[in-house]
């Protein structure tokens, strides 16, 4: 507010219009008193609040994607519960529109929960975390951090406070309470300093004994389905396993099976496996079909892929254990860095439903290194 009373135009952007709406009325309470007086011009459908003839102004709006924030400027940028929004809406709008004015920006938001990390936009749950983290090692005085738990807030009810945190776990009260960014997720089969450690450059890859393409189709089909588990899983000459690349989309049946078959020849793989439970029986045929077509279009030399149909008879826990030793063991690695499929790896603990990038990542593991004697394939498209 002292921004704007000194002249300056402030933008306020936020993920939900619930989150813009609360905003939205206080700053009209606030200046209740000289907006009755018609001293400032308020705009309800665009949210904004100015003195006209001047570029002084307040304008609050939805924004969670980028593109959202562009064709705009101002000297404040004010980005609230910023884990849930892109990182490219600083990256790529803000700071560079900040660069005009010489302007400030204001990061706002709580640790988010498990729930929250999977509900984020853009590649990496993470990025409010890491832009903290880098915040608070700066030394030159361009940053500033502040943290906050509930206990530090005046206008919260002791009594109340105290009430509610004796129904909240553990981890509960700590992001929710405490508002600590946990790095680690309690009882997660792999841990980001895991992954770091073990992570491997792309020229650091030896030679591959056997690729694997692993999918884990979604339930459903089309544009509004649940996304498809894509990844990419090599066992090199020494031994170890690499997870090489992650292509999973949300797509039509054909989008899938186009993608699964351009990564399939695109890394000159030797199998290709899907999980055929929950409704994945779709995707082995439209593997064979979507083959054909490129072959007869002169987009691949063969209309076979070779495909296997994997059953899991196995609990997901059981079946990623094993999987996640390897890692512990460094005998697997992530090639390069694949941020939404290290989300899932270090979010997910047993007992939660299991998502499609871990476990697209898993059967690969299964079938390249779990299961090194190949067994029967079928070639699809004959």
């Amino acid at each position: 507010m002292q921004r704007f009373l000194t002249g300056k135009r402030v933008l306020y952007a936020a993920p939900t219009s619930d989150q813009v709406g609360a905003f939205w009325t206080e700053v009209c309470r606030a200046l209740a008193e000289p907006l009755q007086a018609k001293v400032f011009k308020k705009n309800e459908t665009a949210h904004t609040i100015e003195l006209p003839g001047t570029t002084q102004g307040i304008r609050a709006k939805t924004a969670w994607h980028p593109d959202h924030l562009r064709s705009d400027w101002c000297d404040l940028a004010i980005l609230d519960e910023y884990q849930m929004q892109d990182a490219d809406c600083w990256g790529l709008v803000v700071a560079p529109m900040l660069l005009d004015t010489g302007g400030d920006a204001v990061f706002i938001w709580t640790p988010p929960s498990l729930r929250m990390l999977a509900q984020a936009h853009g590649r990496d749950p993470h990025h409010a975390a890491k832009l903290f983290a880098q915040a608070a090692a700066d030394t030159t005085g361009r940053w500033a951090t502040f943290h906050f738990t509930s206990h530090d807030n005046p206008y919260l009810s002791r009594t109340a406070l105290e009430e509610i945190t004796q129904d909240m776990s553990q981890l509960a009260y700590r992001q929710e309470i405490l508002a600590e960014q946990l790095v680690d997720v309690p009882g997660a089969l792999w841990t980001q300093t895991l992954l770091d450690q073990t992570r491997v450059h792309p020229d650091a890859v030896p030679e591959l004994a056997r690729i694997a393409i692993a999918l884990d189709p979604a339930a459903t089909s089309g544009e509004s389905a649940d996304e498809m588990g894509l990844v990419a899983v090599g066992k090199g000459v020494d031994g170890q396993g690499y997870t090489l690349r992650d292509a999973s989309l949300r797509g039509t049946p054909e989008a899938c099976a186009r993608q699964a078959i351009f990564l399939y020849d695109g890394l000159e793989a030797d199998i290709m496996v899907g999980e055929v439970n929950n409704g994945g029986e779709w995707i082995g045929t439209t593997i064979a079909l979507v083959a054909k077509d490129m072959y007869a279009k002169g987009e691949r030399a063969s209309p076979l892929v070779h495909y296997k149909q994997v059953h899991a008879s196995r609990g997901k826990q059981t079946r990623a254990e094993p999987v996640s030793a390897l890692f512990e063991r460094h005998q697997a690695h992530l090639v390069g860095v694949w941020p939404e499929l290290e989300s899932q790896l270090t979010t997910w603990v047993p007992g939660m439903a299991s998502p499609d990038r871990l476990d697209a990542m898993t059967w690969g593991y299964t079938e390249v290194l779990l299961e090194p004697e190949p067994k029967r394939i079928r070639a699809w498209g004959r």
